[in-house]
């Protein structure tokens, strides 16, 4: 039983089962970033990725192409912007670009993780506004519409001069916690500033108790973490964030949850970002029970550790992208 609901997709008929809808003007593309994520979207659509064509010249200019005729259909391209993101980024502008002179009828750009979010406002003189850039560049490039999962602050939808559907990860760590003896739970934001998708996450949780970390930063990915306002004494904390970069935030508080007396600590993100040297950091013994993450972002082997949970979002994308071509409801997968 999943947090979100899902369409009446299919219906039995004797022994099998049968779409009730026409996927034939639904397309799926994906950008290189994370084919395995949209080979699940696409075994959830029962539709398959796309054949496509992407290269590159000896200078490292990309080359993509189309491999089959996407005229007047529904064009979904699944390409989180993560590292190199630069790179990702260009792909996915390129693959847009390519599908416009297609003559598509609507595409929408899935973006499970949308970089460059963090600069979402000005907080010093002659800083640039990345997160609203990369909407017009979207935008400029032909897309019609934007799917995004978890954004760094809601406020960068209103960034968007075209739709934008915002949907949450929580829903599938929620699901999975519901699933554990986690005893009495409190969760946790890391920061003030995540008040908000804590406090969403405590209702989640049947209305668990909030607590949260006063932090003060001194520079980029650097720190302090200074005290907790909330009990936390004997029970299990739940650290709540959007994304974890090089865990020096999410690590700092989980020590001093274990200062406060908190018996179990758990983290929990929608986007693994990882940079170094947030595995040496999140694998330390005794600090974190369990670290769950989504698979917006891939992850290699060699950036698993022992405590790390990867949860698949692949059927919440998947539903959303069916809601989006049969225009209907995509904030109804989450109401009961």
């Amino acid at each position: 039983m999943t947090s979100f609901l899902t369409a009446d997709r299919v219906a039995p008929q004797g022994s099998a089962t049968q779409s009730t809808h026409d996927t034939r003007r639904l397309r799926l593309f994906s950008g290189t970033s994370n084919q395995a994520l949209a080979r699940e979207i696409g075994a959830y659509l029962g539709v398959p990725d796309g054949p496509r064509v992407i290269k590159r010249f000896a200078d490292g200019e990309l080359y993509i192409q189309i491999q089959e005729s996407i005229r007047g259909c529904d064009v979904f391209l699944i390409q989180p912007t993560c590292a190199p993101v630069n790179d990702h980024l260009m792909e996915l502008l390129i693959m847009v670009d390519a599908c416009k002179r297609a003559s598509a009828r609507q595409i929408t750009a899935v973006i499970p993780y949308y970089g460059y979010a963090r600069a979402d406002r000005k907080t010093a003189g002659r800083e640039s506004i990345t997160a609203k850039l990369v909407a017009n560049l979207l935008a400029k490039s032909g897309v019609d519409r934007v799917l995004a999962m978890d954004l760094h602050s809601a406020q960068i939808q209103g960034y968007f001069d075209i739709p934008c559907d915002h949907i949450y990860g929580s829903p599938v760590l929620v699901d999975y916690l519901r699933t554990r003896d986690l005893g009495e739970v409190v969760v946790v934001s890391p920061d003030v500033g995540g008040v908000a998708r804590a406090r969403a996450f405590a209702k989640q949780m049947n209305d668990a108790p909030l607590a949260i970390i006063d932090k003060r930063r001194s520079g980029h990915n650097v720190a302090e973490s200074l005290t907790v306002i909330g009990d936390v004494a004997g029970k299990t904390a739940i650290l709540i964030d959007d994304m974890i970069d090089t865990g020096g935030t999410i690590c700092a508080g989980a020590r001093l949850l274990r200062q406060r007396g908190a018996t179990r600590v758990l983290a929990c993100a929608t986007h693994a970002v990882f940079s170094p040297p947030a595995v040496e950091r999140l694998s330390e013994p005794g600090l974190f029970e369990e670290v769950l993450v989504t698979n917006s972002i891939p992850r290699s082997d060699d950036g698993r550790f022992p405590q790390l949970q990867v949860l698949s979002v692949a059927n919440m994308l998947g539903e959303a992208i069916w809601r989006i071509h049969e225009e209907s409801s995509v904030s109804s997968m989450f109401r009961r």
